[in-house]
């Protein structure tokens, strides 16, 4: 019912078309019957559109009318946008910076809205180079690269192992003699009943016995000869070579998603500015408009135009705090702050300077030394190496070893018993040792004469990465021209923009003020009043995205010509301007 009321009321300011059927040709005929005739169109026109506004009231979800009464009332924002939307209560501390622990989850307390600390963008940067979870993981990576290329240093080295061991066995037996040895014939010794070594038939002997050993030595082992230990040496260098460049580059990233995440908090914070001051002054008019129509020189239509005109900028003012809490909240997922923890921009804005080089000084810098092309030759030696080490398992290997050790054990007899009958001639040692050494020295020969095709495969498979790795390179080539050109361009146009749409503030300012008095006076109308704030609104909106536009390309123009260290040990200082010569 509010929407056909609405439009109705439009339609008879002739704001809204009435389905052409004003626009149509009107049939020749007397003055009288043409009014006649125009009055009836008109109704039809009416009671069209009258009958279409009620079938889209119909789709609608039905509310209660809203009163319009207190004209100057203002709802309530909702209260968790004005919490997250408290100012700064001061610079952040070196205490709010400290990450969460990688591992741990935030508990209740901790997600609720805690403090909001101000932030400059060299603050930023700062937090965000010691504190990103991605940039620790890539350090973690240079770091291990580091340790593999030492550990593929040590393949020159010979390999010496030490060994020893020991241990302790103790055993029973029992030996039966199925036959006497009496018939062998071997003289008198075995002669029962008192020879020496005599055995009649079921004699036997029990035996228990524990010996205890120990043996050690030293073993060394060393390729003399070893085709593939170069190539991997050189593979696990050009890796780490590959890691840093993707640290340096890594850095070079996250300053440019800091800064656009800091430019896009400050564009934010200062839209809630404009929309804030732009409801406020629709306050001050509606008020203006009431005395007007109280005093008989407005319509009432004036007032209700005024009440829609607020209520939509106070749509705008609600939607920029949302956008502004969210803009806050992304610029600490960047900086890896405490989930408690919330950063406000404390920085004003400030325009960055126009870009000192040119566009073809610009792109050759961006060439050289680039960290993101580097990353990719460093990845294609890495697979050639990797290449070269596979294809040398064909070729042979000679190999050094020596060894030299020695042993002891020592074994006691117990329980020595003799039954069945014969003689006890026996001889028994009750505890004996031995001891010995040894030593070892020689060659070893190696050639792998088939595999069936599998080394010569594998070997292929690592060129053709090689190849589409540089395909990789021109790809990335052509995407930084692309994204250099294209913030180059754009930033040339920002800061045309800037100029224009400083000249489109002031003259909509001057505009505004005299449309202002004008309508107090009664010379001006409400529709000129609002168009006129409209338009100084949208050239306050264009300014402000002009300006934050000249710092975000300027920022992007920095990230493809930004040195930065490739040895996460290095410090990091943050710059936000290029100098005038190239890098």
């Amino acid at each position: 019912m509010a929407l056909r009321t609405r439009a109705l009321t439009l339609a008879l300011a002739g704001l809204l078309p009435v389905h052409g059927a004003l626009a149509a040709p009107l049939p020749s005929a007397s003055p009288g019957r043409l009014s006649t005739t125009t009055t009836e169109s008109l109704e039809r026109s009416w009671q069209r559109l009258d009958a279409e506004l009620r079938a889209l009231d119909q789709l609608l979800p039905s509310e209660p009318e809203p009163v319009v009464r207190d004209v100057l009332s203002v709802p309530e924002l909702p209260p968790n946008l004005i919490r997250a939307n408290q100012p700064a209560a001061g610079p952040i501390q070196p205490a709010q910076t400290d990450p969460a622990p990688p591992l741990a989850l935030p508990g209740a307390q901790q997600l609720q809205a805690g403090g909001i600390a101000g932030v400059s963008l060299e603050q930023a940067l700062a937090i965000a180079f010691s504190n990103s979870a991605g940039l620790q993981a890539q350090r973690e990576q240079v770091a291990a690269s580091l340790a593999t290329l030492q550990a593929a240093m040590g393949s020159y080295w010979p390999r010496i192992t030490a060994f020893a061991g020991g241990g302790y066995e103790r055993s029973r037996s029992i030996t039966t003699s199925l036959a006497g040895n009496n018939t062998l014939g071997f003289g008198p010794n075995f002669d029962p009943p008192n020879g020496a070594f005599y055995v009649p038939e079921g004699g036997y002997a029990t035996l228990t016995e524990g010996s205890a050993t120990f043996e050690g030595g030293v073993q060394l082992d060393y390729a003399l000869l070893d085709f593939a230990r170069t190539p991997k040496v050189r593979a696990a260098r050009a890796t780490l070579a590959q890691q840093r460049n993707l640290y340096a580059n890594q850095l070079r990233s996250l300053q440019l998603q800091v800064s656009e995440a800091y430019y896009q908090l400050q564009q934010s914070e200062q839209l809630v500015r404009v929309y804030d001051a732009n409801l406020r002054n629709d306050l001050v008019i509606l008020r203006d408009s009431l005395d007007l129509k109280q005093a008989g020189l407005v319509p009432r239509l004036d007032v209700l135009r005024r009440r829609a005109i607020q209520a939509a900028d106070e749509e705008s003012l609600i939607q920029a705090m949302a956008d502004r809490a969210v803009a806050r909240r992304q610029l600490a997922q960047l900086l890896n702050l405490p989930p408690e923890v919330t950063p406000s921009a404390s920085d004003p804005i400030v325009v960055q300077p126009r870009w000192p080089l040119d566009l073809e000084a610009s792109l050759l810098a961006a060439y050289r030394g680039n960290p993101e092309l580097e990353a990719i030759l460093a990845t294609r030696s890495a697979l050639a190496e990797q290449k070269q080490a596979t294809a040398a398992a064909l070729l042979p290997k000679l190999s050094l070893f020596a060894n030299a050790g020695g042993n002891s054990n020592q074994t006691s007899l117990g329980n020595f018993e003799i039954g069945g009958g014969g003689c006890c001639g026996a001889t028994a040692l009750p505890l004996s040792s031995g001891n010995g050494w040894d030593w070892s020295v020689g060659l070893t020969f190696t050639w792998l004469l088939f595999d069936a095709g599998t080394t010569a495969a594998e070997a292929r498979a690592l060129s053709r990465r090689e190849a589409a790795v540089a395909q990789q390179y021109a790809a990335s080539r052509n995407d930084i021209r692309l994204r250099l050109e294209r913030a180059f361009f754009n930033h040339e146009a920002s800061l045309a923009k800037l100029s224009s749409a400083r000249r489109g503030v002031a003259a909509s300012l001057e505009a505004f003020r005299d449309v202002r008095l004008r309508y107090q006076s009664g010379l001006s109308s409400e529709v000129d009043l609002s168009i006129t704030q409209d338009r100084l609104i949208s050239s306050l909106v264009q300014r402000l995205n002009a300006t934050v536009n000249v710092n975000v390309t300027y920022a992007r123009l920095l990230r493809e010509l930004l040195p930065m260290p490739r040895d996460p040990s290095q410090p990091l200082v943050p710059q936000l301007q290029l100098s005038g010569t190239a890098p």
